[in-house]
């Protein structure tokens, strides 16, 4: 991790006029963002989870908008703690920008959806869960503008003199995910490719190109890597990332070649994590999801768990882990 910058909650400069805004600590919901400002306008990378957070974060960043408004906003992947205070941005002359992936994804869990979790599961494991993750988070008129930019692959942008490389390496956390990569500042912000502290969830898969997004990473040789979630850091982060899935993938290819079931094969692997220097990160439960979509992966006619299933198992192994 890096140790230049302090992790604290607000905007970091990273290089000049280009921006982290970080949110500690980084847990459920807890992203970060990024702005970029060139000579007459500015790039925002991401929103935040609710309105009222990335209201904050905008009056934070007015003293550098102000002078070079915001034109464009590039949507990292369509999670809505990435994406969820977009509409404070729009307006006439601002472009959405995605990949078309993410631009197909955007309405797939709208705000309101969480907001009914966080009033309906109010008891037991499930409950306690819910309320850790999303309890803290106002999702109420939210509604999330569609993408005015969409591509896949590649995309070069201008932002006041300043490019921007928009880079596809999804899907993987999820269908769309994308980096945006500033060649000239060597700045890279890596949307949730990167959780640096915390423990990666994997929605959709495959686990393969997550790995290949992170070794594209180490190529391009930031030297300086803003992280969806966790404080900023550097390409010793991103090698722990790849560590952590390339054991977890070892691990499970094991496992299902043995015979086992996925639920013996998650509970064994994180019993091995436990013991290993990926022990101390947060959100450990979040292997359960990670498991099963490698699962899915290698037997694509296997069951496949709802969203609520998933948050089941993660909220038993979170209850487990917080009484002992």
């Amino acid at each position: 991790m890096s140790t230049t910058h302090p992790y604290d909650r607000g905007l970091v400069e990273v290089a000049d006029d280009v921006f982290a805004y970080l949110q500690p600590d980084g847990t459920w919901g807890w992203s970060n963002a990024g702005l970029v400002v060139g000579a007459d306008e500015a790039a925002l990378v991401d929103t935040l989870f609710d309105l009222p957070l990335t209201r904050d974060m905008l009056d934070t960043m007015a003293p550098m908008t102000s002078a070079s408004p915001i034109s464009k906003v590039l949507n990292t992947h369509a999670n809505g703690d990435h994406c969820y205070g977009n509409q404070l941005v729009a307006g006439p002359g601002v472009d959405f920008v995605a990949s078309a992936a993410t631009a197909d994804e955007l309405d797939d869990v709208p705000a309101s959806t969480l907001g009914a979790m966080v009033a309906g599961y109010t008891e037991g494991a499930l409950g306690d869960f819910v309320q850790k993750a999303f309890g803290p988070f106002d999702f109420s008129g939210i509604e999330v503008p569609p993408a005015t930019i969409t591509f896949t692959g590649s995309l070069e942008l201008d932002a006041g003199g300043r490019t921007i490389e928009l880079v596809e390496v999804g899907p993987a956390h999820t269908a769309g995910d994308i980096l945006a990569w500033l060649p000239e500042e060597r700045v890279l912000f890596g949307g949730d490719i990167l959780f640096i502290g915390g423990t990666p969830i994997m929605w959709a898969g495959p686990v393969g190109n997550w790995i290949k997004a992170c070794d594209l990473i180490a190529e391009l040789d930031p030297t300086v890597i803003v992280p969806g979630h966790g404080p900023l850091t550097d390409l010793a982060g991103v090698r722990d990332l790849r560590d952590y899935l390339a054991m977890v993938q070892e691990m499970t290819v094991a496992h299902h070649a043995a015979g086992a079931d996925v639920t013996t094969a998650t509970r064994e692997i994180d019993l091995t994590i436990n013991g290993s220097k990926f022990a101390g990160w947060t959100d450990r439960e979040r292997i359960w999801v990670t498991v099963h979509a490698i699962w899915r992966e290698l037997e694509p006619d296997s069951k496949t768990h709802n969203v609520v299933d998933l948050f089941q198992m993660m909220a038993e192994d979170f209850a487990q882990r917080d009484s002992t």
